[in-house]
């Protein structure tokens, strides 16, 4: 079975969103019910993955990193989002971390990357903004060796 992970940022300017779309679909083509793909299920580059994911039949694992992961959410939208798509996956992974802190978030990309034949990532190049951030999933990823696809638009700074 393949396995797909996904690392990315929360925020994708508009100027990045049609390109990162395009990317994400292309990583996906060819995919079936085989296919395992792993997701913390965030806003942005994680929920677009899942979505594109779950429409070409793979089996989502949500990996949550901790106990209150739903307090992340800032709207009822992006929450009752988040709900949908994991009602949606096939495996939960909950960690044990009690609360949402920098390090249940990379003890989350560090599973996802653990897991996977394959880490996409929706990444602007820069180093993460804190512990666990996208940078340093990718990071994590390169030391063990797995392939990591880049996906963003050349010459656009995430706000």
């Amino acid at each position: 079975m393949n396995r797909i992970g996904i690392t990315g940022h929360r925020t994708i300017p508009a100027r990045a969103r049609s390109h990162v779309l395009a990317g994400l679909r292309s990583a996906l083509s060819g995919l079936d019910g085989a296919t395992e793909v792993l997701s913390s299920l965030a806003v942005g580059a994680d929920q677009l993955f899942a979505d594109l994911a779950l429409a070409r039949g793979a089996k989502l694992t949500a990996v949550i990193p901790s106990g209150d992961y739903e307090a992340c959410f800032d709207t009822a939208a992006d929450l009752a989002r988040y709900r949908l798509l994991r009602s949606r996956a096939a495996q939960e992974i909950r960690l044990d971390f009690p609360h949402s802190t920098d390090e249940a978030y990379y003890a989350a990309g560090a599973y996802i990357a653990d897991h996977c034949d394959l880490l996409l990532a929706v990444w602007d190049g820069h180093p993460a903004r804190g512990l666990g951030g996208t940078g340093d999933i990718v990071d994590y990823a390169r030391t063990l060796g797995r392939p990591v696809t880049v996906i963003w638009r050349d010459g656009v700074e995430r706000g």
